[in-house]
């Protein structure tokens, strides 16, 4: 099976280095190229032709943001992930409306890197676990909005016709923002575990990833938005 090939763009060298070394360890990676700006992602790009970008939101000609926009206008198959400190959430919708397919922190550990490169290649989206709250909330609120207040957040109606119990307890937990970490923290299982629950219920829900089944779960009234 070939390699997925990635290219990192950021300005900080000591960074860069950083992520190509975990990446370097995983066999089904391979880090194509490097650069330091925005304005040389298209020539990489083309280059290149890699499988996933992971660009920084912060650099000094061109930012993440536009460099991204660029990108996708020429290539619009360009898989991107954004890479910033930022979690607000205005920061993670601007991103997404310019083609970015993901949003990481740079806190994210080496394991949930993996799994969000993973996840773009494969023609899914993936946004960290923290802000995933921020924009549900957001999404909440305009959904409020539009239905002049007919959602009714206590009216929740768990899909038992669809997901065990403890899936329906994870897709709760999903939605708080919660990492499979800390999901098997609160529930006493092993992270193991929670990721063969994440997976069944992507599969009974029939979406592609995290956010979709967030997303759907919070319009069918299913999961409690706190």
């Amino acid at each position: 099976m070939e390699a997925t090939k990635i290219l990192i763009v950021d300005d900080h060298q000591l960074f860069r280095e950083g992520v190509k070394r975990i990446l370097d360890f995983e066999e089904s990676f391979s880090v194509v190229a490097e650069g330091d700006d925005g304005v040389e992602v298209v020539e990489l790009y083309r280059e290149y032709e890699p499988d996933v970008v992971l660009m920084d939101i912060n650099m000094p000609r061109m930012n993440g943001v536009d460099a991204t926009e660029q990108l996708v206008k020429e290539f619009p198959d360009a898989r991107v992930i954004m890479l910033s400190i930022h979690d607000d959430e205005s920061y993670v919708t601007h991103a997404l409306k310019t083609g970015a397919l993901g949003y990481m922190l740079k806190e994210m550990d080496a394991d949930a890197i993996v799994q969000a490169i993973k996840v773009v290649a494969n023609g899914g989206s993936y946004l960290h676990p923290k802000i995933t709250h921020n924009l549900v909330s957001e999404f909440r609120r305009l959904s409020e909005r539009e239905h002049k207040g007919s959602f009714q957040q206590n009216d929740i109606r768990r899909p038992l016709h669809l997901l065990t119990k403890r899936e329906c307890e994870v897709l709760q937990l999903l939605t708080d923002g919660q990492s499979n970490r800390t999901i098997g923290e609160t529930l006493f299982i092993s992270e193991k575990t929670v990721k063969n629950h994440v997976s069944s219920i992507l599969q009974k829900m029939s979406v592609n990833d995290r956010t979709q089944a967030v997303v759907t779960a919070i319009k069918n009234g299913w999961v409690e938005v706190k």
